[in-house]
């Protein structure tokens, strides 16, 4: 295995863009500062209990998520999970309990099912993907292709499905894609580079800043193909890791053997128009990484509701 891109685990950065989230959802609900049906019908001295109800079976993300939208609409409630993130749960399954003011369950209730819904949503998309490569020694990766400020949320949810993350941002690699290389193929013979010698750039950049800073040292350099031809010229270079951009099976099977023949050592990463209908066939063609956008921007809301106790 290769070295592999940062894997993302609930930590101080993924709480603290969950609680900038809850803080816009709050100002969404509550712009005018009451929840004025909650306020008219609950006394303040009323308490409650509601469960926290799966309504259909899926993969459960964000049970953290749903503490912190408690406190940070200052809610003084017990929040008592049932499963733990990455929980495979059935349909009416108990996901957790709430105990507190009613006037504070009853606003907070639809932000902490979004987060829930969704987060869980993303969590059973990836775990169906992940099913669908069982056996075949894939292993299925997220993209950038997320919904601006929740990328740490979403592909947290990606992990609790079984999922890998691939480049957290820009920051976080170095992936020279298909506009990379078209801006090569432009200006004078000084300004211009072959895929290979982007590769080579890339290294050498890395190299040169890395002395002391960890960050460079340990960053890995990708490049994307689209053609078994760019795969000879890359692969001598030595990248971490080449994409191959929308290739078949049949091709993606001669990538493979290719890559065996030349460098054994680089990994494979298919990538472009996977499906839960078309990744098996694509696994079983000998490729080390499966990328999919859709776990992230397809992903259906996984259906929990607030059951109301007493």
């Amino acid at each position: 295995m290769a070295k592999e891109y940062r894997q993302l685990t609930w930590d101080a950065d993924v709480e603290h863009d969950c609680r900038q989230l809850v803080r816009l959802a709050i100002l969404e609900d509550l712009e005018r500062g009451h929840d004025w049906t909650t306020v008219a019908l609950a006394s303040e001295e009323a308490r409650s209990v509601a469960n926290l109800v799966a309504r259909q079976s899926g993969v459960i993300a964000g049970i953290e998520a749903a503490r912190i939208t408690l406190e940070e609409m200052e809610i003084a409630a017990s929040w008592e999970p049932q499963v733990a993130d990455g929980a495979k749960v059935e349909r009416g399954a108990l996901v957790a309990r709430l105990r507190g003011p009613a006037r504070g369950l009853l606003t907070a209730e639809r932000t902490l099912l979004n987060l829930m819904g969704r987060m869980s949503g993303i969590a059973t998309l990836t775990s169906e993907y992940v099913a669908a490569v069982a056996g075949t020694g894939a292993r299925v990766y997220d993209t950038r292709k997320t919904t601006p400020g929740w990328r740490r949320l979403e592909k947290y949810s990606v992990r609790c499905g079984g999922g890998h993350n691939h480049r957290l941002g820009l920051f976080d690699g170095v992936l020279i894609k298909d506009n990379h290389l078209a801006l090569g193929r432009e200006g004078s013979a000084a300004t211009r580079y072959t895929p290979a010698q982007a590769v080579q750039r890339a290294k050498a950049f890395l190299y040169e800043h890395g002395a002391g800073q960890e960050r460079f040292a340990e960053m890995m350099v990708e490049v994307e193909v689209d053609s078994l031809a760019q795969l000879r010229e890359v692969l001598p270079a030595g990248p971490d890791i080449v994409l191959l951009d929308n290739m078949p099976p049949d091709v993606l099977r001669q990538a493979v053997a290719i890559r065996n023949e030349l460098a054994p050592h680089i990994e494979l990463e298919a990538s472009g128009g996977i499906t839960l209908k078309t990744i098996r066939s694509v696994a079983e063609t000998g490729v080390e990484r499966i990328s999919s956008g859709a776990l992230t921007h397809s992903a259906i809301v996984l259906d929990v509701a607030l059951d109301w106790q007493e």
